[in-house]
């Protein structure tokens, strides 16, 4: 998005989808797991958490999630790591596809309303279908959490366990994709 490149986005954010559609149907085979077995390794887990891996904080960032919330779970792990703050400093994907917008002079009202913005259309359907399978990632994860040690035993790390992944489930990336759906009903 950055380069002005509607088409290489749209394949990018396609091999992406396509990672996490991967990543979601790893979680089946850990539903397998009884919880008495899963207490015979947790110990190994040490104080590790996902929350604490740096990866995946920084597609968090990189994705949008820079709220305060986000931030102070990000503190109570002590100093921010470097990978994490690198993505914090560059624009999330929201505001790249909103200068991908200005830079074609047209808002996201016209790319859902003019048939030639269909790449442009393309890019955002596809931005959607990213923070779908992330919610739906969260929401398998806080199930498989759930269903092996408990909705109220403390998580990995120290972490609330799935009352805290609960609450990460309706976090949005990309509200501006959501909000104009809503405009194309308001207008008539």
């Amino acid at each position: 998005m950055e380069e002005n490149d509607t088409l290489g986005a749209v394949g990018a954010v396609k091999r992406v989808n396509a990672l996490v559609r991967i990543v979601t149907a790893q979680l089946t085979a850990l539903e397998t797991l009884p919880p008495q077995r899963f207490a015979q390794f947790r110990g190994y887990l040490g104080t590790s958490s996902g929350s604490q891996s740096q990866q995946f904080r920084a597609i968090e960032a990189m994705s949008g999630l820079r709220d305060q919330h986000f931030l102070q779970v990000l503190s109570e792990h002590g100093e921010i790591p470097e990978l994490v703050q690198q993505s914090m400093e560059k624009p999330p994907l929201q505001q790249l596809f909103n200068e991908l917008l200005d830079r074609h002079d047209v808002s996201l009202e016209d790319v859902y309303r003019e048939e030639h913005q269909r790449p442009l259309q393309m890019l955002a359907e596809g931005l959607l279908e990213y923070e779908q399978g992330f919610a739906m990632w969260r929401f398998l994860h806080v199930q498989l959490v759930e269903r092996i040690i408990g909705p109220a035993t403390e998580g990995t790390g120290g972490t609330l366990g799935s009352r805290y992944l609960q609450k990460t489930v309706s976090q949005r990336f990309f509200p501006d994709l959501w909000a104009v759906r809503g405009k194309f009903f308001s207008d008539k």
